[in-house]
């Protein structure tokens, strides 16, 4: 009897240091789970960064950002009518891939900015008024400086395309009356000729082959620039496929024009030279020829009539 008791003692200490040594495990395990639970939360919620993730670039953290807020302040102070016209001026440029008109908007505010600044900087070593004039003048300079960017640039583009015009034609006219239709035509100079009017060409092209009709693709191109002659010739081919004219005769005739139109151009241009260049000879040329011409003879006129 006294040995049951004896070993159902030892039963159940060994009973109670089991589960004690079974509790302590399972608080400490539940304890290192929680502290981990805790580290991936931190980790991984509220936005936070995979361990060992690239961080975000400079740009993405402070550059965006800053330009948004340039962009809010330049859309508060520009007109919705300027914000029309900015997106008409981009549309002349070629609308460059990388200036949308969000960035255009951002430079705006940057431009103020640092037009302000640099008017500060400036007109404080002249005094207050004169400091108030530079703020004023630099940021109405700085803001209004990427609208006479991008007009410059549309300008340009415009005056390359009333140049190329009349050489795309006659191309355009070749293929034609070789017998190509006049999408295959369109095609072939896109593929041979370069610049802008080959762009509008190729634009033109691409909308036709994802189902936009020719008249109002030609529509489009005319809606795109301001060279009359380009509006002509959209005009003519609109025309001509509304009609049912033969459209080699009408690309003919609108290449004939382009030429001639080309040399007008050319003479009303050579016949503004000598306006351009009086004012440089007569403040630059001719004091110098006075000067070269007249001065000796001034200084023996003075050394005769010293003596």
């Amino acid at each position: 009897m006294g040995l049951l008791l004896m070993l159902a003692g030892v039963g159940a200490l060994t009973g109670a240091v089991v589960l004690a040594v079974r509790a302590l495990t399972a608080g400490r395990t539940s304890r290192l789970a929680a502290g981990r639970l805790e580290a991936v939360e931190r980790v991984y919620g509220a936005g936070g960064a995979a361990p060992g993730a690239p961080a975000e670039p400079f740009a993405d953290r402070v550059l965006r950002p800053l330009g948004a807020r340039f962009g809010r302040l330049a859309r508060r102070l520009t007109p919705a009518g300027m914000v029309g016209r900015m997106n008409r001026s981009l549309t002349y440029a070629g609308n460059p891939p990388k200036w949308p008109v969000e960035r255009v908007m951002q430079a705006k505010g940057l431009g103020l900015l640092a037009g302000g600044f640099i008017g500060l900087l400036y007109g404080s070593g002249l005094g207050g008024a004169t400091a108030v004039l530079g703020i004023a003048a630099g940021a109405g300079a700085g803001f209004f400086l990427p609208d006479l960017l991008v007009y410059n640039l549309g300008v340009r583009r415009q005056q390359e395309i009333a140049r190329t015009l009349p050489d795309i034609l006659d191309m355009l006219t070749v293929s034609v009356e070789a017998g190509l239709g006049f999408d295959a035509a369109v095609a072939q100079v896109r593929a041979n000729a370069e610049g802008p009017m080959a762009g509008e060409f190729a634009r033109m092209l691409r909308e036709m082959q994802l189902g936009k009709p020719r008249t109002d693709a030609l529509r489009a191109v005319s809606e795109r620039t301001t060279v009359m002659e380009l509006r002509s010739f959209a005009s003519a081919v609109v025309q001509a496929s509304e009609l049912g004219i033969p459209i080699a005769n009408v690309l003919r005739e609108q290449a004939r024009e382009m030429r001639l139109r080309r040399r007008q151009r050319a003479e009303e241009a050579a016949q503004k030279v000598p306006i351009k260049i009086l004012f440089p000879l007569l403040f630059c040329l001719f004091p110098a020829l006075f000067v070269i011409i007249i001065g000796p003879g001034a200084l023996r006129i003075m050394e005769l009539l010293g003596t």
